[in-house]
This record gives structure tokens, sequence and C-alpha cells, in this order.
């Protein structure tokens, strides 16, 4: 017997927080591993960035959220640039790592408010928040 499955058959409503916080369409990745083959850190993952999209359409979000992988991510968006579908995997990881600051799934290692205000002060915020997310990985 043979089981076709379509994007509609899929509801999930984990995979739907992803695909609005990102703003990429996960249901389009078909598979190709473009993304994994451009990666420049792909090396120091524990899975690829074409399994994570996949992990996420077969609904294993805890799997995920559990990775050192959306910790690792570079942002550089070599994926971006080698996607035929146009999905930007540094995008889903922004999400999931919101994902997992927001319901607290990892301790944090350095606490927002354990910053000194010079150290606020003097370092651009956008450096500041960059730099929590990735020590908190």
């Amino acid at each position: 017997m043979r089981l076709r499955l379509t994007a509609d058959m899929i509801k999930d409503e984990a995979l739907d927080r992803v695909e609005t916080l990102s703003g990429q369409k996960l249901r389009a990745c078909y598979q190709c591993g473009r993304c994994s083959a451009g990666c420049p850190v792909v090396d120091e993952m524990d899975i690829v960035p074409s399994e994570v999209i996949r992990l996420l359409q077969l609904g294993q979000m805890e799997e995920v959220l559990s990775s050192k992988t959306i910790w690792t991510c570079a942002s550089c968006l070599q994926c971006a640039s080698r996607c035929p579908k146009g999905v930007e995997f540094s995008n889903i990881c922004d999400a999931l790592r919101a994902i997992v600051l927001r319901t607290r799934l990892a301790t944090p290692k350095v606490d927002a408010d354990g910053l000194t205000r010079v150290m606020m002060s003097d370092a651009p915020q956008m450096g500041v928040v960059g730099a929590l997310r990735k020590l908190n990985g």
C-alpha cells in the first residue's frame, strides 16, 4: 500500500508557530540538502539544517529544541543563498531560540538581569541581545 502525504495532511501547531515567528515556509522544504552542504559550521552541529527542518515537519519539536544546532547557526545566510525554495534556516533558528528562551526550556547561563548598567550603556543593544542568545544556548 502506498501512502501519499501532503502538506495539508500535516497539521501541527508547533510547526505553524515556527513558521509564523520565522516568516519561513518549512513545508516548502523538500530535503535537497543544499543548506547543509553549504553551511560553514555544519561540523559543529549535532543535527544538520535539512534534518532540523524535516524533524519539525514530522512534529519532533522537543528533539530540535534540545539540540545545539539552533545555537550554533552563524546566521551567515549561506543556506538561504543555496535553497531552491528560498527557505532561510537562520530565521528558523532565531524563531527556535526565541521559543526556548520564552518557555525557559533551557536554564540561562547568563541572565540579562545580571548585566551591569555600564555594560548596557557601552554595548549596542543588538550586540547584547545576540550575545545573550549565543551564550545561553
